[in-house]
């Protein structure tokens, strides 16, 4: 028993320890950084902008996002999007630039969300003595409980996404009920004036 108590506290922290998520603001241009142990490791993640479906009109340009290798070159990029999920293979280890462009004026908020997957291959189990085929599926049931949790994770970003929006719409529905009501009052109050003024006048001709 202690022994898979042990697998299994060491098959969470090695999800936790690869894992990151993050809510911050883009006015112009943001950038978050990740480091990535070993060359071929599965980066994954995903990002959502939380203010989407209430502030962004038709001719909104959009996120792009921009990933930068340590040597520079760019290794994948989204371009005009309101959130998406990525993936990729990392040529080298190092630390990798996860940047988010807004050329509108208005700040977006952005749910990001990155994890850096790596599984043992037979060219480490060949340096490694202490390494069997057992590790590697333990690795690879860390990066299905990852894919599971990335998932919960994107999912949950778009919920808070749809329930902003319809936060939103319900105030902005309220607003013209009761902008609604108030013209209406205005109108019937404006028209009980005239109508009243009408007959004083006419009273007022008749006596004469």
């Amino acid at each position: 028993m202690k022994g898979v108590a042990g697998l299994v506290v060491g098959l969470l922290l090695g999800v936790l320890r690869y894992t990151a998520g993050l809510s911050f603001t883009v006015n112009e241009q943001e950038c978050v950084y990740e480091n990535v142990e070993y060359e071929g490791d599965n980066v994954s993640g995903n990002f959502v902008v939380v203010d989407h479906d209430i502030f962004w009109a038709s001719d909104h340009p959009g996120i792009d996002l921009t990933v930068t290798a340590p040597a520079g070159n760019v290794v994948y990029s989204l371009k005009g999007t309101s959130g998406d999920k990525f993936q990729f293979v990392a040529p080298r280890s190092g630390m990798y630039k996860f940047c988010f462009h807004n050329s509108f004026s208005a700040p977006e908020t952005i749910s990001f969300y990155v994890h850096v997957g790596h599984i043992p291959n037979e060219h480490d189990l060949a340096k490694d003595e202490h390494l069997n085929p057992v590790n590697v599926r333990i690795a690879e049931l860390r990066e299905a409980m990852e894919s599971v949790t990335a998932e919960q994770q994107y999912l949950k970003a778009r919920d808070a996404r749809h329930r902003r929006t319809n936060e939103s719409t319900r105030r902005r529905l309220i607003g013209y009920t009761l902008a609604e009501y108030l013209a209406l009052i205005v109108a019937s109050g404006l028209q009980v004036y005239f109508i009243r003024r009408l007959f004083s006048r006419s009273v007022a001709y008749n006596r004469v």
